[in-house]
Formats: structure tokens, C-alpha cells, sequence
């Protein structure tokens, strides 16, 4: 699946996404040569917001491993889990990181099969304990269960290291301890500028005219 940090993504919208961009791009390069009046302004303003709402919803989602921990990355929103508060790694119908308590759901990487995720959610709600993901061959596992192995195997590696001594050690009470905190969700601001540039300048044209 990849080297630690690589990004774990959903390839099929990723590509679409790409494609779509590449026929935006095409169609407001006509709009800036032939169009001149207030509905070609609306019609570019209409394609920003599309290019833009593509980057936030396929292109933008992604989990990235890093040094720190691991980052999940969703539409407007990302959350850093330290690799001290990781503590697991599971499908129910997404990819989904636990650190303790708290759980964080991936928008970009999504359980397809509807059986699967139907057993996959008897399982969250206790009435299996069987895992598949550690008793399965990795050749048997789907797209997302594999994305949740590598993040287990990745945090295990992490955790097996040896801390720095300028780090705070989960077994003393640290701040990044499992459970005890460390995971820190922020809004991002270029998700919500991709949505809101093209709003405005629509919001601006729907004044002029």
C-alpha cells in the first residue's frame, strides 16, 4: 500500500475528478474568448464552484501517515490523531481511526459492497468479534480494509520506536496517551475557500445585473 506517509486515497473519483477539471478548464477558456455578457460571467462562476466542490469532495479527502501520527483529511474539515492516541483501525461503510474514546471517519475511503458493510456494522455493534482484517490473507481484503491494515501495521512501527526523551511518554500521563486526548481537528481554510471564491463572485455578478 505504499511508504509511510504516502497518502491513502480512493483512486475512481480522483481520476474523475481530474477529468472534470480538465473539461472546466476547457470550457472556461471558451467562456473568456467568445463570452461577454452577465450569463457567461454566471456560467464561470457556476464552473468555479464545481472545480471546487470536485477538490473538496474527491480530491481534497485522504489519509496521510505521517511522523507525528496519522491525518485524516475530509471535505472541510482534517484531524490529526498523534500515533500515542492511535489505538485502532477498522471498516464499518469507511475507514475508520479510533484513539481511545474518539472516532474519526474518512470521507475518502469508503466500503463499496453493501453486504460488506452490513456485516462490517454487526461487528461494530458487538455481535462478532471476528476481524477479518488481521485473520484474512492480504490478497483476500478489499480496497478499504486494506488501507486499515496498513495504518495499523504503520502505528505499530511508530509506536515500537523508542521515544525521545524530549517527548512526553504515554505511560506518564502524557497529553498524546491513548484516551487521554491529543487528537486535534481543525477547519481548512483552503476547502472553504475553494467553496466560498466562487460563491462571492457569483453573489458579486447576481448584484451587477
Amino acid at each position: 500500500m505504499g511508504e509511510d506517509g504516502k497518502p491513502l486515497t480512493a483512486t475512481l473519483p480522483r481520476v474523475l475528478s481530474w477529468i472534470w477539471i480538465g473539461i472546466a478548464a476547457l470550457l472556461l477558456l471558451d467562456l473568456a474568448v467568445n463570452g461577454s455578457d452577465a450569463a457567461s460571467l454566471i456560467a464561470a462562476g457556476v464552473l468555479l464552484l464545481t472545480v471546487g466542490g470536485a477538490y473538496v469532495m474527491w480530491l481534497r479527502p485522504r489519509i496521510v501517515p505521517g511522523e507525528e501520527g496519522v491525518r485524516v483529511v475530509n471535505p472541510l474539515r482534517e484531524t490529526l490523531v498523534p500515533w500515542s492516541a492511535f489505538t485502532w483501525a477498522d471498516v464499518t461503510d469507511v475507514v475508520r481511526v479510533h484513539a481511545g474514546g474518539t472516532v474519526v471517519r474518512s470521507w475518502a475511503l469508503r466500503e463499496t459492497k453493501r453486504s460488506k458493510v452490513r456485516e462490517n456494522l454487526r461487528r461494530a455493534g458487538g455481535y462478532s468479534d471476528a476481524d477479518p482484517i488481521a485473520e484474512s490473507d492480504p490478497r483476500d481484503l478489499r480496497p478499504a480494509e486494506l488501507h486499515a491494515k496498513r495504518l495499523r501495521e504503520i502505528a505499530e512501527r511508530r509506536k515500537a520506536r523508542p521515544s525521545k526523551p524530549s517527548e512526553p511518554s504515554g505511560a506518564d500521563g502524557g497529553a498524546d496517551a491513548p484516551g487521554s486526548g491529543g487528537v486535534v481537528t481543525v477547519v481548512s481554510p483552503d476547502a472553504v475557500a475553494a467553496l466560498a471564491v466562487p460563491l462571492v463572485i457569483l453573489a458579486v455578478v447576481a448584484l451587477l445585473v
